[in-house]
């Protein structure tokens, strides 16, 4: 594997590979089994492998962890090592040259400001920017998200489409661990008791579903039900919605495919994660 920290030296590598079939996975870094999943699945389908490792100044807001945020280059690299062909770790001023201020952005309004987006005002617009960044650098062919950032990733399948980018998104199924807690590099700011009580998210999701799956439409009444939960075991939660898997619109009752998204906190841990539902 090889370690670029410039865009023009991780162009030029490229450049070099002819045309093999680049595919790219997006990372902030403090890898864990999660993103290696989605690295191997990159791996499987293309002919070179890419992994860049940056943390996005422009996707936090000013009361958020950006700087405590966990930074592990030495270690992540040591994971990719045998899986991926190019990790690309620039710094803050390579990618940001002239600073975060005044900094095109890239906004997909509808999707941007809902859910997430209603929590973490111009959140997204840091996302769809950083991704569209790592695109035209890397030039992949297909590129590799998680599913537990459904919105993040209808996000950036919507940008691709509407800006007519070649580029084939992917999602992976949600790793998780044994009692179904999605894995997230955030998962280490949870203390041992949050720790105890964090699986209630997925839990509460999948009774969800089980009811949307039983043919229950009362989406309204289903969302409140499951914050009641989740507030009762000691969350605080920004919000839990039964959305169109395709468009995450509101769900209706033709809808034909469900996604139940729920975001809550645990002390300072927020957590996110999803169920969908195909009826």
């Amino acid at each position: 594997m090889r370690i670029f920290e410039k865009i023009a030296d991780v162009r030029a590598a490229l450049a070099s590979r002819g045309t093999a079939r680049v595919g790219l996975v997006p990372t902030m870094g403090n890898l864990h089994d999660g993103h290696l999943t989605l690295v191997k699945t990159c791996r499987d389908a293309c002919e070179l492998t890419v992994v860049s490792v940056f943390v996005n100044p422009l996707q936090f807001g000013p009361n958020e962890d950006f700087e405590a945020y966990p930074r592990t280059l030495q270690d992540d690299a040591a994971l990719l090592e045998h899986d991926a062909d190019i990790l690309f770790a620039p710094s803050e001023r390579e990618m940001y040259p002239n600073g975060r201020e005044g900094h095109t952005l890239v906004s997909v309004p509808r999707l941007a400001n809902i859910l997430c987006g209603a929590h973490r005002p111009g959140h997204f617009d840091g996302v769809g920017t950083v991704v569209l960044k790592l695109f035209n650098i890397v030039g992949p062919s297909r590129v590799f998200f998680g599913e537990k950032d459904y919105q993040q990733l209808t996000l950036i399948r919507t940008v691709c489409a509407q800006l007519d980018l070649p580029i084939e998104i992917t999602g992976v199924p949600t790793v998780r661990a044994p009692d179904g807690l999605a894995l997230s590099s955030r998962n280490r700011y949870l203390n041992a008791e949050e720790r105890t009580r964090a699986p209630a998210i997925y839990r509460t999701l999948s009774g969800i579903s089980a009811a949307l799956a039983r043919g229950d439409r009362s989406f309204t009444a289903l969302e409140q039900t499951g914050a009641a939960h989740l507030r009762e075991v000691g969350f605080d939660v920004d919000y839990v919605s039964v959305r169109d898997a395709r468009t995450l619109e509101p769900a209706r009752s033709g809808t034909g495919e469900f996604v139940v998204l729920a975001a809550a906190r645990l002390g300072r841990t927020r957590l996110i994660d999803n169920v969908r539902v195909q009826v």
